[in-house]
Order: C-alpha cells, then sequence, then structure tokens
C-alpha cells in the first residue's frame, strides 16, 4: 500500500540546505577571522590567551578594555581589519541562521528526515522516474492497486501537485546514480521510466541496469527507432504510447467489442478483475503438476490464460499436459482476491 508520506526536496540531507550551507561557510569565516587576529597579536609579542581574549571581545564587540594597549600602528590597523572581517562573518552567519528560521527550514528538515527514512524502509517498491503526463496516470493506477512507490522528479510546479497528494518522492535528475539511491533503487522491484525525452531514458535504463541488476526496468519510448537502444541498455519491457494508442484506434474500428471486454477487465475498480503472470519457483506446489492435475480454476477461481515456457515457447490456450518447469510463467485472470488465493495456496 502507499506509505502516508511528507513532501520534501530532493530528499537533501542536512548539511545541503542552502541556509545551513550558508551557516557554516559563516562559522568558518569567523573561525579563520580568529586565526588570522590571533596570530598577528602573537606576533606582536602577546600570549596565546590574550591574544584569542582580544579576538573575542574585538569581534563580539562587547566594549570591555583592552589586554595590552594597541599603540603601534601595526596593531591598530590589524584590528581594524578584525573588526570589519569579523563583522561581515558574523554578518552573514547570522544571515544564514534567520534564513533558516524564515523559510520553516525546521518543519521543512524534519519531514524531510521522516521521508527519507520512510523509503529506507521501503522494499520491493516501485520507482515512477517522471511525474508528467504518462508518470500521473502511472502514479494513479500504482496507487490504486496499492503498490507502494517513490517518484523522481526535477521540476518544482510537479513537485507541488505530488506534496498535495501525499506521496514519496526525491526531486532531482533520475540519470544520477545518487537520486536512484535516494529512492531506494537497490531494494525496489520496479523502475519505471516516463520521462518524454528518449535520450533520458535511455541513460536512465543503463545507469539503473548497472546498479540493480535484478530490478526490472520498464521503460516509455516515444521514437520506434529507441526500442533496440532500450533493449540495449537493459530494460525489460519497452512501452510507446504513440503505437499503443494507434493500435487501440484501429482494434476499435474492426473489433470494437473486443475492445471494450479488454477495457471492461482491466480497467474496471468496480470488478477488480486482474492479470498477472506469475513464475514457477522450484519448491512450488506446481513444480512438476500438470495444468490439467492441478485444477485451479475448480480451487481458486482464477482463469490460466496463458502458459510461457522457459525455453520460449508460449501456450495459449494452454494444452494441460505438460508439466510445469522452473521459470515456466503462468498467466492468469481474476479477482485481485482469487489471485491472492492462488498465491497462497501453491506457493507463489
Amino acid at each position: 500500500m502507499a506509505i502516508s508520506q511528507t513532501a520534501t526536496r530532493a530528499i537533501p540531507s542536512f548539511w545541503q540546505r542552502r541556509s545551513i550551507r550558508r551557516m557554516l561557510q559563516g562559522v568558518i569565516g569567523v573561525l579563520l577571522v580568529m586565526i588570522f587576529g590571533v596570530i598577528g597579536y602573537v606576533a606582536n609579542g602577546w600570549t596565546l590567551f590574550d591574544s584569542v581574549y582580544m579576538v573575542v571581545i574585538t569581534m563580539s564587540t562587547v566594549g570591555y578594555g583592552e589586554v595590552h594597549p594597541v599603540i603601534t600602528t601595526a596593531a591598530r590597523v590589524h584590528t581594524m581589519i578584525i573588526i570589519a572581517l569579523g563583522s561581515v562573518a558574523v554578518a552573514y552567519m547570522l544571515g544564514g541562521f534567520v534564513q533558516f528560521l524564515a523559510e520553516g527550514e525546521i518543519r521543512t528538515l524534519l519531514g524531510h528526515q521522516r521521508m527519507r527514512r520512510q523509503i529506507e524502509q521501503l522494499s520491493g517498491h516501485t520507482i515512477v522516474a517522471g511525474f508528467g503526463r504518462v508518470g500521473r496516470l502511472v502514479t494513479d493506477d500504482l496507487i490504486a492497486a496499492g503498490l507502494s512507490l517513490v517518484i523522481i522528479e526535477p521540476a518544482d510546479e510537479r513537485i507541488a501537485e505530488i506534496e498535495r497528494q501525499g506521496l514519496l518522492y526525491v526531486q532531482g535528475d533520475a540519470t544520477e546514480e545518487q537520486v536512484l539511491g535516494e529512492a531506494g533503487l537497490l531494494r525496489a522491484k520496479t523502475l519505471v521510466t516516463a520521462l518524454p525525452s528518449d535520450a533520458e531514458t535511455v541513460f536512465i535504463t543503463l545507469t539503473a541496469r548497472q546498479m540493480a541488476p535484478n530490478v526490472m526496468i520498464v521503460a516509455r519510448a516515444e521514437q520506434p527507432t529507441t526500442l533496440k537502444k532500450l533493449r540495449q541498455a537493459g530494460a525489460d519491457h519497452v512501452v510507446l504510447p504513440s503505437a499503443i494508442g494507434a493500435r487501440r484506434i484501429v482494434s476499435l474500428l474492426i473489433n470494437p467489442s473486443a475492445v471494450e471486454f479488454t477495457e471492461l477487465v482491466t480497467q474496471s475498480s468496480h470488478l477488480a478483475i486482474e492479470m498477472d503472470d506469475l513464475p514457477i519457483k522450484e519448491g512450488s506446489t506446481l513444480h512438476r503438476m500438470t495444468l490439467r492435475d492441478a485444477d485451479i480454476g475448480r480451487r481458486t477461481g482464477v482463469i490460466v490464460i496463458a502458459i510461457k515456457r522457459a525455453d520460449g515457447r508460449v501456450e495459449f490456450p494452454p494444452s494441460g499436459d505438460e508439466p510445469f518447469g522452473v521459470d515456466d510463467k503462468i498467466v492468469i485472470l481474476g479477482r485481485r482476491e482469487n489471485l491472492v488465493q492462488f498465491r497462497e495456496q501453491f506457493g507463489i
């Protein structure tokens, strides 16, 4: 199921926050000025403690008296430089602190850390790269199916929509390994690339396949010429929305009844009918059992549509006489609760 989530921007770490970096830079500036000041006073014959004390009261402008009389021109110039540089460094540091408070950084930072922890706890989830037109539709269907997901999206305006929906996300470029890692790619089950750019899709696919050899990658492509490139990059499935749309138009013209039935089965939420293909693993009840002996329809209420054999053969419709082998896949259709019953009964 989708996890209740708090929005974040690229899920930056504490030290990656802009205001935090500004405060850190201010602190470094203050320390450098202090070191410079101490060295100068020590060079004038002062003790280390007296030098540190003089620098502190000078930069803080508390108004205490001088530790030693500052009478030489070099000592006075040195003190003026400390006052000038110290004032700038302190003002810069305080500016970062004010920004931290004014922008609600504390509240946002807590949300970032909470979301980071939620993503780190996910396993077997789906990553959707891109929250455009296709990405939104994919996300809606995944949520309706009760699947957990993480969205990767760089655009601020789309992040606002993701936040309103309360979804887990990482704001950043999906072509970067760090961003994919923050989205939990190494623990994910599926990566869906829903970006309109074929070049970015190929690069994301190549990067993700190198990082996570076992993750299933479903890639969107705009041009048919990209199909081969995506396959070579490591995509398990490639989808061309324009080609699918064209085929559907033709199907509606040639065989509208079949299209209407398919839509009824796959898109009617009140029917809760789903199609799935499940691999046969060693140790499964179906291993070495024939479809006829399994009597799946009567025992679980699902319909076996086809069997994909490990050697590439597809039995459609399945004969039911050949035993199931390891890595064979069974394609089934049924209500959601019946599919769950099938998985539990046959150990898939």
